[in-house]
């Protein structure tokens, strides 16, 4: 069965278009009227193409593949940047790598769909059902920005006992405050100006640093550091403030070039880690993490409209979103015929 919705596009004019897409259901997919839309700094890098924005999306399950037994009609889930995986690793396609051999296999190595649409056909192996009682405006940003800081503290040895250093307070990084506080590290902040200092603390920091006003005799080192801001600084600088074999994580999308200065690092056993898509197992953990912990982000709502799009990239490009922009769509009074097909 062929199903069609309506999705928005980037252009070369940094215009939103408004466009329609058709997908056939394939037998272990799902056709999800979205909701929900986070919007990420990362779509910004992709408003000057044509392809489908967006990649943290809340909705709920209206189509069945007939081959889909882990979900049902009615579910509201969310789903991410990965669309299908192949299971060639151990974590169940979490590696680069991996998406983009099973792409190529199922023949989805395309632009045409993403989470600024209406509605979308998903791999039911991608998606995740939202705990009752989480709302979908709080879900859609942990789907990409939460995830992402979720992977680096979880993945790499944080623990309660660490002074974890966050850089910037923004998308990322009060969510990174947030989610660092209820796991029980010791948070210190780092930022270029004390606007944001009291934001910070009512968050869960417990120190706050202007970055370059700190005194170096007197700061304690960080075990991990996650820079969750578009400024990075003087990568030296920042390592000279990490404790013996601490962690910097590099966490923004970024194209500009950094000097890694190998001598500071290796004589301190200094490690520099990339981070990754996040699984779906990562996904659930992450939302049931904030479940259960009362984690919200502070987010700022839009229309998913070409113009409530607009607006929001707009007000992201100048930094004044604070901190995570949601699209909500409002469901139709008519819902969409929902069921089971065999296809």
């Amino acid at each position: 069965m062929d199903v069609s919705f309506e999705v928005y596009r980037g252009s070369p004019s940094s215009h939103i278009v408004s466009d329609t897409t058709t997908r056939r259901l394939g037998l272990n997919e799902v056709y999800i009227e979205i909701t929900h839309s986070g919007i990420c700094g990362t779509d910004e890098h992709f408003l000057k193409s044509t392809q489908v924005l967006g990649h943290e999306g809340v909705g709920i399950i209206r189509l069945l593949g007939s081959n889909v037994t882990t979900v049902k009609v009615g579910d509201r889930v969310g789903f991410g940047y990965v669309r299908k995986v192949c299971g060639a690793c151990d974590n169940c396609g979490i590696g680069w790598d991996q998406y983009c051999r099973s792409a190529r296999v199922y023949g989805e190595c395309d632009f045409d769909i993403g989470t600024f649409c209406h509605g979308t056909v998903w791999d039911a192996s991608c998606i995740f059902v939202i705990p009752d009682g989480y709302l979908s405006e709080d879900a859609a940003p942990l789907i990409c920005a939460g995830a992402t800081v979720w992977n680096c503290l979880t993945h790499f040895g944080a623990r309660p006992v660490d002074r974890v250093g966050i850089v910037g307070v923004g998308g990322l990084g009060h969510l990174a405050i947030k989610i660092a506080a209820e796991m029980g590290c010791h948070v210190v902040v780092l930022s270029r100006s004390d606007d944001k200092k009291e934001d910070a603390l009512q968050y869960g920091a417990d120190e706050f640093y202007i970055m370059d006003q700190i005194d170096r005799a007197s700061f304690r080192p960080l075990k991990h550091l996650l820079l969750c801001g578009s400024y990075l600084g003087d990568l030296a600088s920042l390592i000279r403030l990490m404790d013996t074999n601490g962690t910097i994580y590099p966490m923004t999308a970024t194209l500009t070039e950094t000097l890694v200065p190998f001598l500071p690092m290796n004589s301190r056993g200094i490690r520099i880690q990339g981070t990754r898509v996040a699984s779906r197992q990562d996904l659930r953990e992450l939302i049931e993490f904030c479940n259960r912990k009362k984690i919200k982000p502070t987010i700022v709502k839009f229309p998913m409209t070409p113009d409530g799009i607009k607006e929001a990239m707009q007000k992201l490009k100048n930094g004044e979103i604070k901190y995570r922009a949601v699209l909500v769509r409002e469901l139709p009074p008519v819902a969409t015929p929902v069921g089971c097909l065999g296809v």
